[in-house]
């Protein structure tokens, strides 16, 4: 076929580039320690902070709506799909955020997409920080506004930009709380003053900051003591489950449940994730254990690379970007770290830029000092190995 053809030449050119993609087949729960691809594996790619995917308190909370609501929505929250656990839920994540009111969305990316072609106009200007999240960026192109990019996190770009921006009738800021690549967080007390001063909105994707930073795991805002406009956050990450959510007032959640298709159209949560997700919300607000502990590995696990000659990027956070360079150098050092037992892919363009394909690691919570160390051990190995320190 023509078109079997013309695919095949394009996949041959990424297949060259060493950008070429492949699925990797887990086979048990979700933890430390995993079987990927009917190996062996110790993890350090999750995105499950505090290991509640495979908390039993979640899964017993889901357990017990499944025998009373069944296992899918049969519709979107507008016609069959909308539970009390869909409005206990969004009540419980707005007490934790802090907020008027929260709505729910199947994932936090059409939550993304779904506060950006709603809410900005024609006539309006978003301004994104470079290295926002490919479902920011999705919802950006999706919007009348224009948008304008600032370099990442440089306040003094965006205030350039912002001063250009005044002629427009609305300017929204929009960034990531904390980067998922990168591992930096936005610095929104700046934001906040900027977006003061130039009469801006400010909507925050808190994807990665939902019950790791803060105090209490709030988040960003309570990081920094700061109230966003509009603050977007995931149930898939430290939360354990899957979804998303926007928080705000009572006024801009009304708006969206009549103005954002990826709400409107979009098959409901099934009753049992929300069940679980709200076991998880109240783990989260009654001990602050864990969190604690999977920055202190966090930290550790940095140490160690650094002492060894690695170059990392990131902040207090548990993503560890270690950058390689060139996409076939981080392929082989993912491929090494397998061989030895761990997985934890490369991460390549269009991902990150160019020249910075790297090993994103992350810990969990629920990692060992043991698992830590055999980690550090393994990177000094394939280090020496592949003269990369």
């Amino acid at each position: 076929m023509e078109l079997d053809k013309w695919l095949s030449k394009r996949l041959n050119h990424t297949i060259e580039a060493g950008l070429y993609r492949t699925l990797r087949k887990m086979d048990s729960a979700p933890g430390p320690k995993m079987s990927v691809d009917d190996r062996p594996q110790l993890v350090f790619s999750s995105n499950n902070y505090l290991g509640l995917a495979n908390d039993h308190r979640l899964i017993y909370a889901a357990e017990e709506i499944l025998h009373t609501f069944g296992v899918g929505s049969s519709g979107s929250r507008l016609t069959t799909g909308h539970t009390k656990w869909h409005l206990m839920l969004e009540q419980k994540i707005a007490d934790f955020k802090r907020t008027e009111a929260a709505l729910l969305f199947s994932s936090g990316y059409l939550a993304n997409v779904g506060v950006l072609s709603a809410v900005p106009e024609k006539g309006d200007v978003i301004l994104s920080d470079k290295l926002n999240h490919a479902s920011l960026i999705d919802g950006c192109r999706l919007s009348k506004a224009e948008t304008v990019v600032y370099n990442h996190i440089d306040m003094c770009d965006l205030e350039e930009k912002l001063e250009k921006a005044r002629t427009y009738q609305r300017r929204f800021i929009v960034t990531d709380g904390v980067f998922s690549m990168d591992g930096t967080i936005a610095p929104l007390q700046k934001i906040m003053s900027l977006a003061a001063q130039y009469d801006a909105f400010v909507i925050v994707d808190d994807a990665h900051a939902t019950g790791v930073l803060g105090e209490n795991g709030r988040g960003t805002s309570e990081y920094f003591n700061v109230k966003p406009d509009i603050v977007i956050g995931t149930l898939s990450k430290a939360v354990g489950t899957e979804g998303g959510f926007v928080c705000g007032s009572q006024v801009l959640i009304d708006f969206l449940r009549n103005h954002a298709r990826t709400f409107i159209f979009q098959t409901a949560m099934p009753p049992a994730i929300c069940a679980a997700s709200f076991a998880a919300f109240e783990i989260m607000e009654h001990s602050q254990e864990k969190r604690q502990l999977l920055l202190a590995k966090a930290d550790h696990i940095k140490m160690g690379l650094e002492e060894m000659g690695y170059s990392l990027k990131g902040e207090d956070t548990p993503i560890i970007p270690v950058i390689i360079g060139d996409p076939l150098s981080a392929q082989l050092f993912a491929k090494r770290l397998q061989e030895e037992g761990i997985y934890a892919p490369a991460i390549r363009p269009p991902t990150v830029e160019s020249g910075e394909s790297r090993i994103r690691l992350t810990v969990t919570a629920d990692h060992s000092l043991a698992d830590i160390d055999y980690l550090l051990r393994t990177f000094h190995l394939i280090g020496k190995e592949l003269h990369i320190i």
